[in-house]
């Protein structure tokens, strides 16, 4: 089996990937780096790396994508880690800093602010620690990890998934597992088969991780509650849904 190079976003959601692919004898087959979502999909369109958990809207970017795995980091309803926060309204909302580590959930903003809101402010692309400066008419998108400190920072707080799935009916779909060439089937069932094995393990990836993620009161709740990690079929129509709106 060829060995490949596996970017995986390093946030606490994709834990239980990390854990099945790190308990799997793959692991001897893949270098496996930890980065976030904006990271992720640069080294995939870059090259750097084979196969990537990245931000869908790199899927268009991409020469020839493939998407190879039933798993995703999705959301049906509200995610608590993608959020607009916000002293004031929305309809207030002047300026809107934008998370540098992120890519779909920036677009998925954008998109609400156009088609649900209806409103126009400025976007300020960030840069680290912009999530200090969120007062008055400007506020910040704030995606991942981070976002649990957060929550009870502000006063207005919009939950992204939670509205997209109010405008459109259906679950969101932040990232998927992607390749930018063929690769072996026998590697992506052996893969596939890891994500799986992580995912059954949830509690197992929890207590060895703990310590790493001090800020979520409740991660087993948001592992098994708030992640969806199934690419069902409503989710894909969701994909496409999302991915055609903002091209």
């Amino acid at each position: 089996m060829l060995k490949y190079k596996v970017s995986v976003v390093s946030y606490l959601n994709s834990i239980p990937f990390i854990h099945g692919l790190n308990q799997s004898d793959l692991i001897h087959n893949i270098d496996l780096y930890l980065d976030y979502p904006s990271i992720c999909a640069d080294k995939l369109i870059d090259g750097i790396v084979d196969l990537a958990l990245v931000p869908i809207v790199v899927i268009p970017k991409l020469k020839h994508p493939y998407i190879i795995s039933d798993y995703c980091i999705g959301a049906n309803g509200s995610v608590d880690t993608v959020c607009l926060y916000s002293d004031v309204p929305i309809c207030e909302i002047e300026s809107i800093g934008l998370d540098y580590q992120s890519r779909t959930s920036v677009e998925l903003l954008k998109l609400l602010l156009k088609d649900y809101w209806h409103l126009n402010p400025i976007f300020i692309n960030e840069e680290v620690g912009f999530e200090d400066e969120i007062k008055g008419k400007h506020a910040a998108l704030v995606i991942g990890d981070r976002a649990f400190a957060m929550n009870d920072k502000h006063e207005f707080i919009y939950d992204l998934s939670a509205i997209w799935t109010e405008m459109t009916g259906l679950p969101f779909v932040f990232a998927a597992w992607v390749s930018n060439s063929q690769l072996s089937q026998n590697f992506i069932n052996t893969f596939n088969k890891a994500l799986e094995n992580g995912l059954k393990n949830i509690d197992r990836a929890l207590a060895l991780e703990r310590d790493s993620y001090p800020n979520c009161k409740n991660p087993e709740e948001y592992l098994n509650n708030k992640i969806s990690y199934s690419l069902d079929s409503d989710k894909k129509k969701a994909m496409e849904l999302f991915l055609r709106k903002i091209l």
